[in-house]
């Protein structure tokens, strides 16, 4: 069990994330890094974990190049005070990613996702506050990069009332335009650190509702009027939708045709009794 003391964040509705340009975010935030160097990702992890071991949640890192493990424990040692006395209590893991994500060779975004939630179950009975997750993309450019996006859109619902904050990590060098177009459509909020400097990366605004984006951890973390009549496949279209993914944009990311995306998109509307999408988003624009 955790100290008292450091559980005393349990019950606050916003957890630091540690990387000063994201400042507090709610439970259930799924952001995406892009990093320069290795040096970078240290950095930020350094401040990500450090936040998350003082606040009292189970860290996880689930680690590839260019980062080594010796190199990833000896960085988190010299930046993060008692790291030693929190790596010996078994407050932070840092597995391998390779054998995480391609486990048997094979990349299976159930099992991936049942792993993250039995962490979670797991670090709330042990008594952590929640869970703060890192894993590094090592696919680019790869087969697996199209099942991977499918993956990363689902995970934005599967995190829906979970005390658990996921950053995934992306090299700048490696990484093309579609790639980036493909990742910030799958995550509530992308970031990149380039000689040091912060930007911003937004997905495509929807041209056709011309409406504001939403985080939706903001509303996927509680019920709302007609939630429980989405389906899961659902759930996740409706998220691509919120953060201003047009439907061509979600069905590349979700290997579906924009034609289904479309029929989903009515699906939804009709589920929630709204005539339009603008509606859905004024419905839940009126629940923050």
């Amino acid at each position: 069990m955790i100290e008292p003391e450091k559980s005393a964040r349990k019950s606050q509705a916003l957890c630091r994330t540690g990387i000063r340009p994201l400042g507090d975010k709610p439970w259930g935030t799924h952001a995406c890094l892009f990093y320069e160097t290795a040096q970078d990702l240290l950095d930020v992890h350094a401040g990500y974990f450090g936040a998350g071991l003082a606040d009292g949640e189970f860290c996880i890192w689930a680690l590839s190049g260019p980062l080594r493990r010796e190199m990833a424990i000896k960085g988190l040692r010299d930046s993060i005070p008692d790291f030693e006395h929190h790596f010996c209590q078994s407050r932070i893991e840092i597995v391998p990613g390779y054998e995480w994500y391609l486990k048997g060779g094979d990349f299976d975004p159930e099992r991936i996702t049942d792993a993250w939630n039995a962490k979670h179950d797991e670090a709330l009975a042990r008594g952590f506050a929640g869970v703060r997750v890192s894993g590094n993309a090592f696919w680019c450019h790869t087969p697996m990069w199209q099942r991977f996006c499918e993956y990363e859109a689902a995970l934005n619902g599967a995190l829906a009332g979970r005390r658990m904050i996921i950053l995934c990590t992306y090299s700048l060098g490696e990484s093309r335009a579609a790639d980036m177009l493909d990742v910030a459509c799958t995550h509530d909020i992308s970031i990149s650190i380039r000689n040091g400097k912060w930007e911003f990366l937004e997905s495509p605004k929807d041209e056709e509702t011309k409406t504001p984006r939403l985080n939706p951890a903001d509303f996927l973390s509680n019920p709302f009027p007609g939630s429980g009549s989405l389906s899961d496949r659902e759930k996740v279209i409706l998220t691509q939708l919120v953060k201003g993914a047009s439907s061509k944009h979600v069905a590349r990311a979700l290997l579906i045709s924009p034609r289904t995306v479309e029929f989903h998109r009515a699906n939804i509307m009709r589920k929630l009794g709204a005539r339009n999408f603008t509606e859905v988003m004024g419905m839940l624009l009126g629940m923050r």
